[in-house]
């Protein structure tokens, strides 16, 4: 039965993500990804976007350190940052495990009450949330002109672009939005599973109330609309690393990263697949080709994921020769 889980856990999300990655890429042969890679690609720009990846995780781990202060619990930031690293590097593997993978990092080398630190996270995912749910209003609300200019120079309306999706995208787009949405309801049931207890529900409220009693609240505020800054800045960069997307601009960037981040819900490894799909079909609607638009996702996808890969290896490394030295 533990091996039919493990196997739901990482081979089902695997599958997925393969699955709509050959359905996109069907067409495209190895040849134009070679020539983007060596011609048409400005890995300038590529590396100075790679920092504001980096600056993000280590503002997510500094507030959340912030957060654990009113509980009583004062970890070094340097195993916040280590465990904020890991949790996104485990998430390649088995979607949704990092943020339980982080308490547990923290509860090993620093001693934090695993069920209060789980507390904290869920609050910390909340105020993302309203954060994000917020960028999205004001995003798609100033964008409406574009997309209204979009219909009427093209002679396109909403319901002929609808009607460009084939079978198989609308086939992508609900079994995406399904997943999604039995995500929220696993993540949901495992704290509902948490809180059976009594002693293990007060240390989750507290961790959850923790928020309300933070030192210098503007403090925790810069980091939570920091972190959602750079990994703008992340993605907005990429976009001067090819012609076709360098014109587009900071708005079009903007609401490609929004849809990019509720296409991440989709419980795939760093949301592959559905990001790419979600993407490439914002960047279409804003002019870029198809093959064009599908080179760009697959290429920064993976070159971003390949930084979250490295810094977990980093952590990884760091934690064991701290329990190394501990040990002597």
């Amino acid at each position: 039965m533990q091996r039919v889980r493990k196997f739901i856990k990482i081979g089902v999300p695997l599958a997925l993500a393969v699955g709509i990655l050959w359905w996109m890429y069907r067409g495209i042969g190895w040849e134009e990804l070679t020539d983007a890679l060596e011609h048409k690609m400005s890995w300038t720009w590529m590396l100075l976007s790679m920092p504001f990846g980096i600056l993000a995780q280590v503002f997510r781990a500094m507030r959340w350190r912030q957060v654990l202060a009113p509980t009583g619990e004062k970890p070094r930031l340097s195993t916040c940052i280590h465990a904020v690293f890991l949790s996104y590097a485990s998430s390649l593997v088995v979607p949704r495990v990092g943020e339980v993978l982080r308490c547990g990092v923290l509860k090993r080398y620093e001693g934090t009450n695993f069920t209060m630190s789980v507390g904290t996270v869920v609050t910390e995912r909340i105020i993302d949330t309203m954060l994000i749910l917020l960028l999205s209003l004001l995003t798609f609300l100033t964008q409406i002109p574009v997309f209204l200019n979009f219909f009427r120079e093209t002679g396109v309306s909403l319901g002929s672009l609808l009607s460009r999706f084939t079978v198989a995208g609308w086939l992508v787009t609900a079994v995406c939005g399904l997943l999604a949405l039995v995500c929220v309801w696993l993540v949901a049931l495992r704290f509902r599973l948490l809180s059976r207890t009594k002693s293990v529900l007060s240390d989750l409220k507290n961790g959850l109330l923790s928020v309300r009693k933070v030192e210098h609240p503007l403090l925790f505020w810069f980091y939570s609309i920091g972190i959602w800054v750079s990994y703008y800045l992340h993605f907005y960069l990429t976009f001067y690393c090819f012609d076709f997307t360098a014109g587009l601009g900071p708005l079009a960037a903007l609401v490609a990263f929004v849809v990019g981040t509720f296409a991440v819900l989709v419980p795939t490894p760093n949301g592959a697949g559905s990001w790419h799909f979600a993407v490439k079909t914002v960047l279409v609607l804003y002019g870029v080709g198809q093959t064009e638009a599908a080179l760009f996702v697959l290429i920064v996808h993976t070159l971003q994921t390949l930084l979250v890969a490295l810094l977990g290896v980093w952590s990884s490394a760091a934690l064991a020769l701290r329990k190394s030295k501990d040990s002597l």
